[in-house]
């Protein structure tokens, strides 16, 4: 009895070990659950060619106020900060003084004139004795050069009063261009003169310039995409990420490379009708140029790194498969792919944190305007 119980138990094992080693087989034969994504299609569009590059705003005319003369500062005719047209008063001097050294002027150009008369007249006289025989030629020839010294003398005369109304015209300073105009650095009551320094500062405002080096390769290659560099379309972003709404236009290239940046001074002109654009100011040029070309568009939403470069996941055949790809310039929340992608790809962003190469997937289209994040 006890060998037929042996065998029982024995034959019970052998089938409970089959039985567990064919449920194994069945579970590694269970097709995984596919993982629920969000796709958008790989986009083709129209896009121009670009590049960024830091620039600085530059005002295109720029005074530096000074007085010509020197007295005391009566008024300061302006408001800090205000925009001034051309010609505007800003400062006043004192012109008492300035007046009576015209009206000395006057005095002694008057003298000289009178002076004249009585030369002339000597000299008339000498020349007649000298042509009846009874005068000398001495006395004639003192007579011409005290004539002669009296025109200069009121040329020298009316010299010192155009230079004293001209120092009285500088006892109001005016503004020589149209402008904001800065901070004053003197106020009423202080004495002011050629050496008192800068007294306020003035800068132009609609246009502007911004100037920006440009590496010698790029603008070989900006200039044979455009046939002309000053074709180049010129687009600033401001710091907080914002692109200023007016296109400029290159309107100057340096003659020379310079030696320690191996780079080229470009120049563009950009319209700042609102007064946006600031003097100084340091932003962000983008040169856009060439006709735009195909390229192939995704969210950076879809973007994945590895120590292998960039890739994206795409749908097909119902399964996740890696794209290499070789990504081009920002534009927006989407990024240019160079290389990797044909367009129309159903590329996903939604999701991409369950998922892997080959594994499958639940695609569900997501509209444009989704946030993608």
């Amino acid at each position: 009895m006890y060998p037929f119980a042996f065998a029982v138990a024995r034959y019970l094992s052998i089938l409970v070990v089959f039985s567990f080693v064919g449920t194994c087989a069945l579970a590694q034969q269970a097709p995984p659950a596919a993982v629920a994504v969000g796709t958008v299609a790989a986009e083709r569009k129209p896009i121009e060619r670009s590049g960024t590059l830091v620039g600085r705003i530059e005002a295109v005319q720029r005074v530096e106020v000074r007085a010509r003369v020197t007295g005391y500062l009566e008024e300061v005719l302006f408001k800090e900060g205000d925009l001034v047209k051309e010609g505007a008063p800003l400062y006043r001097i004192e012109r008492g003084l300035f007046e009576a050294a015209v009206t000395a002027a006057q005095a002694a150009l008057d003298r000289s004139k009178a002076a004249k008369v009585l030369t002339e007249i000597q000299f008339k006289r000498a020349q007649e004795l000298l042509d009846k025989a009874t005068g000398t030629a001495v006395a004639r020839d003192q007579a011409l050069a005290a004539d002669q010294q009296a025109d200069a003398q009121i040329l020298s005369d009316q010299a010192n009063l155009e230079t004293a109304k001209i120092n009285l015209g500088y006892t109001e300073i005016n503004s020589p261009i149209a402008g904001k105009i800065d901070k004053t650095n003197i106020t009423k009551g202080n004495v002011v003169g050629p050496n008192s320094g800068v007294l306020t500062t003035i800068v132009s405002q609609d246009p502007m310039y911004v100037s920006f080096p440009v590496s010698q390769r790029d603008y070989l290659e900006a200039r044979e995409r455009s046939a002309k560099f000053g074709k180049v379309k010129v687009k600033i972003r401001f710091s907080d990420g914002k692109t200023y709404g007016q296109i400029g236009e290159i309107n100057f290239v340096s003659v020379s490379v310079s030696r320690s940046t191996d780079t080229i001074l470009a120049r563009a002109t950009i319209p700042n009708p609102d007064g946006v654009l600031i003097d100084g100011q340091l932003v962000q040029v983008i040169l856009e140029s060439g006709e735009p070309e195909e390229k192939v568009l995704v969210p950076q939403a879809a973007l994945i790194a590895d120590q292998a470069g960039t890739y994206v996941f795409v749908v097909e055949d119902g399964k996740a498969v890696v794209k290499r790809i070789k990504i081009g310039a920002e534009i927006g929340a989407d990024v240019v792919v160079d290389q990797g992608l044909k367009g129309g790809e159903q590329v996903i962003v939604q999701g991409i944190q369950a998922v892997r190469a080959g594994a499958p997937v639940q695609a569900a289209p997501l509209p444009k305007t989704i946030d993608r994040s």
